[in-house]
């Protein structure tokens, strides 16, 4: 696992300390999405379910597929983990798609935009051309927040409960 970490101050001030996430992150997932409400797992994994699956955490966590980079963000100086970011780039490196999580009790305080600012930052450095987001038309606060940071809007192709947002990220 990179030992790489962020250091994030959200506009409520909150500190947050990010780093990825390995295989052996798979209870501190289970964890934080025991703390995800129900709408939020809906919107995230795009079905209602009540928790998160063994192999829907395998899958966030990237086991099996290198293309794949998830990320755990910590309220500064606890092992709590307080939201997730996945960053899954597509087989030519072109096209990066992501997704954030954050614990119920944790939002509101802008952690969803620092993290999309790092996943933004992240797509980037990976020579990525592009980050999508794929979300449910009633999740308003993602879609805003997206568009906020510059992403366009579209229906998603065959599905019309769902929205493709996506950003260049060429200059």
């Amino acid at each position: 696992m990179s030992e790489q970490k962020w250091n994030l101050v959200t506009r409520e001030g909150l500190q947050v300390s990010v780093r990825p996430a390995g295989i052996d992150d798979e209870t501190l997932l289970m964890e934080l999405f025991d703390h995800v409400s129900p709408q939020d797992l809906r919107f995230r994994f795009l079905s209602a379910i009540k928790h998160a699956s063994r192999r829907q955490i395998a899958e966030l966590i990237g086991v099996g597929h290198g293309a794949v980079q998830s990320y755990i963000a910590f309220a500064r100086d606890t092992t709590t983990p307080i939201a997730t970011a996945v960053l899954a780039c597509d087989g030519e490196k072109r096209r990066a798609e992501t997704a954030i999580s954050v614990r119920s009790d944790f939002k509101g305080h802008g952690l969803g935009w620092g993290l999309l600012g790092l996943m933004v930052q992240e797509a980037k450095r990976h020579g990525m051309e592009k980050i999508e987001s794929i979300e449910d038309r009633s999740n308003y606060d993602a879609v805003e927040l997206e568009q906020n940071m510059g992403f366009k809007i579209k229906p998603y192709p065959d599905d019309p409960s769902l929205l493709l947002l996506s950003k260049s990220l060429i200059a």
